[in-house]
């Protein structure tokens, strides 16, 4: 019963530092790689691969166990070539000593790439890996490196935007000051992450596509959507003309400003958006669901108590004027509730009338959307295995 304790060099390092003949086997003639491979390249961590085959096979003979010391190392500089000379040299090995099983010793994760080639001639009962304890951390860190910059996706997520702000650094640097230049830089990093954590890019990679399917449709969302986009412009510029009207205010003064001005603009545009969705709803004749129905109403009652919060902290700085109410002047405590109870009107409102009219539950609309994100979720697995 021979064991053959073979020390496998993947990357043909042994081979060229020596310049002998492969494989090699036995005690002597292994102590004397040991040498020659040493002398070559003292830091090389192919010669303590070489010691530790040595001292399994040493171990072994100790225990009254056959065990004959060989080394195998690649003669080729591409990978299948450098396999397939490996695979020779141990059917080389085989046919010399006929081993019942064998204990492969390496010392990287590069070389354990050869163990299916090794099992596929003879029972291995054991891998004995050799790291030198100074490269431990160096070594792990480099073969993560090695598997990330392997990976397409990974690449294009996290190098690219790397490299983009590296290249951006030194012209903002010239051009502004070096608090800017990181500021800008630090904003595009904090961007693009947010773009792809969100999931942001798969949005817009699927944009063309939905928009394409509904203008052949012909939904009248498409329309409405873009009436919605316009008035939200025009909410935001009469919001920025107002917050600037009021230079010499404090920033927090001058958002509820934009807010008081823009947020009408914006519940109309949502509304606008809305009722899209509902026409389109309506000319399929495939009823009303319950959410599209009630979406309107949500967004009124949120602008209301909005506006409400908004225009209370500006009748506070004196900046809006008092409402007057059949001679009565309203005070703003009382104009912000008046706002609230009207939201919350307006939202039960919405929610009677979807309860009503609606031919599906908010729990219909969850679970369909559920399984058609597990269904997308599924051949987009699909995609990337094919």
């Amino acid at each position: 019963m021979t064991t053959l304790v073979i020390c496998v060099d993947r990357s043909g390092t042994i081979g060229r530092a020596t310049n002998v003949p492969m494989p090699v086997a036995g005690w002597e003639a292994v102590r004397s790689l040991v040498t020659d491979a040493g002398l070559a390249d003292p830091e090389d961590a192919s010669v303590n691969c070489l010691l530790e085959a040595l001292r399994v096979a040493r171990d072994l003979r100790d225990e009254r166990e056959d065990a004959i010391v060989a080394v195998v190392s690649a003669e080729s500089e591409s990978p299948v070539g450098a396999d397939r000379s490996i695979a020779a040299q141990l059917d080389d090995l085989v046919d010399r000593y006929d081993p019942s099983a064998a204990i492969v010793v390496v010392d990287s994760a590069e070389d354990e790439r050869v163990l299916p080639i090794v099992e596929s001639r003879m029972p291995v009962d054991g891998v004995d890996r050799v790291v030198v304890r100074q490269a431990r951390d160096i070594e792990s860190t480099y073969y993560l490196l090695k598997q990330f910059l392997a990976d397409e996706q990974l690449r294009s997520t996290v190098l690219v935007p790397i490299g983009i702000a590296l290249l951006l650094l030194p012209v903002l640097f010239v051009q502004f000051s070096a608090g800017a230049a990181v500021a800008g830089v630090a904003g595009l990093l904090g961007a693009a992450l947010l773009y792809k954590g969100l999931g942001i890019d798969r949005l817009v990679a699927g944009m063309p596509e939905r928009v394409r399917e509904a203008l052949y449709a012909g939904q009248v969302s498409v329309v409405t959507y873009v009436v919605a986009g316009g008035l939200s412009l025009v909410g935001g510029f009469f919001g920025v003309l107002a917050a600037t009207n009021l230079e010499d205010a404090l920033l927090t003064v001058q958002a509820m400003e934009f807010t008081y001005a823009a947020v009408p603009w914006l519940a109309v545009a949502g509304v606008t958006a809305a009722v899209g969705r509902l026409l389109d709803e309506l000319i399929r004749d495939e009823g009303i669901r319950t959410p599209y129905l009630n979406l309107p109403f949500v967004i009124v009652a949120v602008a209301l108590v909005v506006r409400g919060f908004a225009g209370y902290f500006l009748e506070q700085e004196a900046l809006l004027a008092p409402t007057v109410v059949a001679g009565y002047v309203v005070a703003p405590a009382q104009r912000l509730a008046g706002f609230i109870v009207a939201g919350v009107v307006v939202s039960l409102v919405g929610v009677k009338l979807a309860s009503d009219v609606g031919t599906e539950t908010l729990e219909e609309v969850i679970e369909a959307d559920a399984d058609a994100e597990v269904e997308g979720a599924a051949g987009e697995g699909g995609a990337e295995g094919e």
